[in-house]
């Protein structure tokens, strides 16, 4: 229900702040944008969803690998103890686990497209566990905040962008990125905690979190005394090593267990398929709501307006411009990195609006 007033939202209140700007300051220009953004928007949608089909295919594909040969279910129990204790409405040992896990170390990688479909298996997963289909259970609101959080360990997609975009050090973000997102993910977690009552005092929480905490402390020190082209280097070669470890793991522990390996990558990948389709008008929405939003000017008078409450209380604004990145953040990951590519052109990949945008 509030994702449809959201959606409502942006177009009434893009189609007011257009008449405004035609009406009473002659803007001919506002109308034609506004649809021109609403076709454009609608395209880059479906594109985008169509992108999707070839990550969805392999990972899922991958995934019932994974399922079939019993390396889902092991790294499952490896984060059951604390699974269990801050999503208590899922069963020990559901596939739920599995699935959460694998979204949760593609999103630590920095692969957001790559995560998208495990995120989705997770939530189908979690769905089928909701008594009430038509409400988001306390486990999904949970997996969503942690996921939209993004704990990112090894930000490869953002290096990348950076480098693409001619940055004079893409690396400079990483420790920022490290620390930022294991606080957002702390942060989220406490709150969603808060509400749902989950005691997080509990030995084996504290001792996760603890051992968390630790390892990114670790990471922090580590990559903060290289250099900026080995920390690039390294973390690219971390990051293979991991996603081509994992792969060839699921493939002998299939193997090993005697099943058809190829066979159940293509009914895992057929999934894959069928979930890219499905996105596609959910995505598209979205989509199209916020580009009319922005071509109205609406968002630029949004954000201005976010400035002036800012800056009347004596905070520096500079952050500001770097908000409709972070609008479109928990809706759609490939449109963030979309407006944080424009946000690198338009005020320099190496400005702080540039730096943060990522």
């Amino acid at each position: 229900m509030i994702l449809n007033y959201i959606w409502v939202g942006f177009f009434l209140i893009a189609f007011a702040t257009g008449l405004m700007k035609l009406l009473f300051w002659g803007d001919m220009a506002v109308l034609p944008a506004m649809v021109d953004s609403l076709f454009s928007m609608a395209e880059t949608g479906a594109t985008i969803s169509l992108g999707y089909i070839g990550l969805m295919t392999l990972w899922l594909g991958i995934m019932k690998i994974g399922e079939a040969g019993g390396m889902v279910n092991f790294m499952a129990k490896l984060v059951a103890p604390f699974f269990t204790r801050i999503f208590p409405d899922v069963p020990k040992g559901h596939p739920a686990h599995g699935s959460m896990m694998m979204n949760f170390a593609a999103n630590m990688l920095g692969l957001d497209n790559s995560a998208t479909p495990l995120g989705l298996k997770a939530m189908g997963h979690l769905q089928e566990l909701n008594a009430n289909k038509d409400t988001a259970s306390n486990a999904q609101i949970m997996f969503l905040v942690l996921n939209t959080s993004g704990l990112t360990i090894i930000p490869i997609s953002v290096i990348t962008l950076r480098a693409a975009n001619g940055a004079v050090n893409p690396t400079d973000i990483f420790v920022p990125i490290l620390i930022a997102t294991f606080v957002a993910s702390l942060a989220g977690l406490i709150a969603v905690s808060v509400v749902q009552r989950i005691k997080l005092f509990q030995p084996v929480i504290l001792a996760y979190l603890g051992g968390a905490t630790a390892f990114i402390g670790g990471m922090t020190a580590y990559f903060g005394s290289l250099e900026p082209t080995e920390i690039q280097a390294q973390s690219t070669q971390v990051a293979a090593i991991v996603i081509l470890t994992l792969i060839i793991t699921f493939i002998v522990a299939g193997v090993r267990s005697k099943i058809d390996v190829y066979d159940n990558f293509i009914e895992g990948a057929k999934e894959g398929f069928g979930v890219a389709i499905k996105i596609i008008p959910f995505l598209v929405g979205m989509l199209v709501a916020i580009g009319v939003f922005r071509a109205s000017g609406a968002m630029n008078e949004m954000v201005g307006a976010v400035a002036w409450i800012v800056g009347s209380l004596g905070v520096n604004t500079d952050f500001v411009d770097a908000l409709p990145t972070a609008m479109m953040k928990p809706l759609s990951g490939s449109g963030a990195r979309g407006m944080a590519v424009e946000a690198m052109q338009n005020y320099g990949v190496d400005s702080f609006v540039g730096r943060l945008a990522c």
